[in-house]
C-alpha cells in the first residue's frame, strides 16, 4: 500500500481492512446527558451495571439522576468484580436474564463495562459459557445477531472498553485470562466525561496510563493487516486485523498524550489538567487496538493476572490477590519491545519519540532498546512494580506463565515477530526485573 511501505502485501495476505468506528460523546459534564441518550436508543427499562466502590461516587449519582429525569426505569447491579471472572460474568448474566431489560448502562472501569457486555450477550443469546470465548480456550462462536443497546460510561481511562467489541475475564478453572471478541459487543454509545477521573487514586492513574500506552504501541507495531491471511469470507475479517493506516493515526497521538501527561498525572499535587488528555488518549488507543489488535505484552499479561498468588495492588478496591490489568501488561512490555524492535524498527522509533525519548542521532537498529529504556524510566517515576518479581513471580514460575500464555493464539499471531514457546519463556525471563 502506497500509504506506508509497512503495508506492502505479503504472500497470500489480505488486501483490505475494515474500519469499525465507535460512537463517542466526549466532554466535561457529558455524563449528565445519559437520560436523553438512553431515550434516543429506545430504552425504557435499563440494567445499570457498576461496582461496589463506584456505586458510591458522583458519576453514578449523575447518571441515575439523568435517567430518572428522562423517565427511564432502571435497576442497579453493583456486584461487579474488579478484574471479572467467569463466575462474575455468570452472576451478571443472571441479573440481566431475570430483569426483563431492553437496554444496558455501565458506569465504571473496564471490569464493569465488560461485565455488561457479557451479560447482554448471554442473556440475549444463551449458550454454553465457552461457546463465545476466544479459541482455542473456547469455541469462538460468532454473536448470532444484534444485542440490546448499551451505553458505556468509563470512570477510568485505561481499558477503552467503551470503544471495543472485547470483554476480558479470568477463567478460574484454568487460572488464565481470556475474553470474547466480536464487533456486536461494541457499545452503541460511549460517554467519556473527563471529570469522572477526579476520584482515581494515583496508582490506578499510573496503571491506566501504561495500559493505554501499551494498547497503542502494540497496535502500531502489530503485524500489518496485509500480512494476515486473507479471509475466505470477506465478512469475517477479525477485530484484530493487524496494524493499518486508520489505527496508526489514533495510536501515535495516544502515545504522545500519555508521554506528555502521565508523570504529572501521578506525581503533581493538582493533576486536574491531565484529565482530558488522558481520557482522550484512552479513547484514541481504544480505536487503535479495537481495529488493529494487541500482541505480546497483552498475551503475557493474561498469564500474569491469572496465576497471581499474594500480590495486592495499592489503591485498588480489593483485598484479594490481584495484578491489575495495566500493571500485568506493562511489566512485560520492555522485554517485548527489545525483542520486536528489529521486526519494525521505524515504528518502535516513532513510539519512543512520541513517548518523549531523545532519539536525535539514534541508530534505527537500537529502536526497540530506546523504547524499552524510556518505558522503564517512566515506570520508575510513577511507582510501577519492577517487572514480574515486583508482582510476586520468580524463575520458578516461568514454565507455568508460559503454559498459560502460549494458548493465546490470537495475540501471538498478531505480533510482528511471533515467538515459539521457548522464546516466549525467554521473554518472561527477561521481564523478571529491569532495575
Amino acid at each position: 500500500m502506497a500509504l506506508d511501505p509497512y503495508f506492502e502485501p505479503g504472500d497470500g495476505g489480505d488486501n483490505a481492512f475494515t474500519v469499525e468506528a465507535p460512537k463517542i460523546k466526549f466532554g466535561p459534564g457529558s455524563l449528565s446527558e445519559i437520560g436523553d441518550d438512553a431515550k434516543a436508543l429506545g430504552m425504557t427499562r435499563v440494567a445499570f451495571y457498576t461496582d461496589p466502590t463506584v456505586a458510591k461516587l458522583e458519576p453514578v449519582a449523575i447518571a441515575t439522576k439523568s435517567l430518572k429525569a428522562a423517565g427511564i426505569d432502571f435497576e442497579i447491579y453493583d456486584e461487579t468484580e474488579v478484574e471479572p471472572t467467569d463466575r462474575s460474568f455468570k452472576a451478571g448474566t443472571a441479573f440481566a436474564t431475570e430483569g426483563g431489560f431492553d437496554g444496558f448502562v455501565s458506569v465504571g472501569g473496564g471490569s464493569v463495562m465488560d461485565t455488561a457486555k457479557a451479560s447482554n450477550l448471554y442473556s440475549t443469546y444463551p449458550d454454553d459459557f465457552l461457546a463465545y470465548v476466544n479459541a482455542p480456550i473456547g469455541e469462538a462462536k460468532p454473536v448470532p445477531g444484534p444485542l440490546k443497546p448499551h451505553i458505556a460510561c468509563p470512570t477510568t481511562f485505561g481499558t477503552a472498553s467503551e470503544c471495543t467489541g472485547i470483554a476480558v475475564f479470568d477463567l478460574l478453572e484454568m487460572e488464565a485470562k481470556t475474553g470474547i471478541a466480536h464487533a456486536r459487543l461494541r457499545p452503541q454509545l460511549g460517554i467519556l466525561d473527563p471529570t469522572a477521573l477526579a476520584t482515581l487514586p494515583r496508582a490506578i492513574v499510573a496503571a491506566n496510563g501504561f495500559d493505554v500506552f501499551s494498547h497503542a504501541v502494540e497496535s502500531l507495531t502489530a503485524r500489518p493487516f496485509s500480512h494476515r491471511p486473507a479471509p475466505e469470507d470477506s465478512t469475517k475479517r477479525p477485530l484484530g486485523q493487524g496494524a493499518n493506516p486508520y489505527s496508526d493515526l489514533a495510536c501515535q497521538e495516544a502515545i504522545r498524550l500519555i508521554g506528555a501527561n502521565i508523570i504529572d498525572a501521578v506525581n503533581e499535587a493538582d493533576n486536574a489538567a491531565t484529565y482530558e488528555p488522558l481520557m482522550f488518549a484512552g479513547m484514541l488507543a481504544g480505536i487503535g487496538f479495537g481495529n488493529a489488535g494487541c500482541h505480546l505484552p497483552h498475551c503475557m499479561s493474561y498469564a500474569v493476572a491469572g496465576l497471581v498468588r499474594d500480590y495486592t495492588a495499592p489503591g485498588w478496591p480489593s483485598n484479594q490477590p490481584m495484578v491489575p490489568h495495566g500493571i500485568s501488561v506493562i511489566v512485560n512490555a520492555p522485554a517485548v519491545f527489545r525483542y520486536t524492535g528489529p521486526a519494525c524498527p521505524e515504528r518502535h522509533m516513532k513510539a519512543a519519540e512520541a513517548m518523549g525519548a531523545d532519539v536525535e542521532g539514534a541508530a534505527l537498529e537500537d529502536a526497540g532498546n530506546i523504547l524499552a529504556d524510556r518505558v522503564i524510566d517512566m515506570m520508575r517515576q510513577t511507582g510501577i512494580p519492577n517487572g514480574l518479581r515486583g508482582v510476586g513471580y520468580s524463575e520458578d514460575d516461568l514454565e507455568a506463565l508460559t503454559d498459560r500464555a502460549f494458548p493465546q493464539k490470537r495475540l501471538l499471531d498478531n505480533s510482528p515477530l511471533p515467538p515459539d514457546r521457548d522464546r516466549l519463556l525467554g521473554l518472561f525471563r527477561d521481564a523478571l526485573s529491569y532495575w
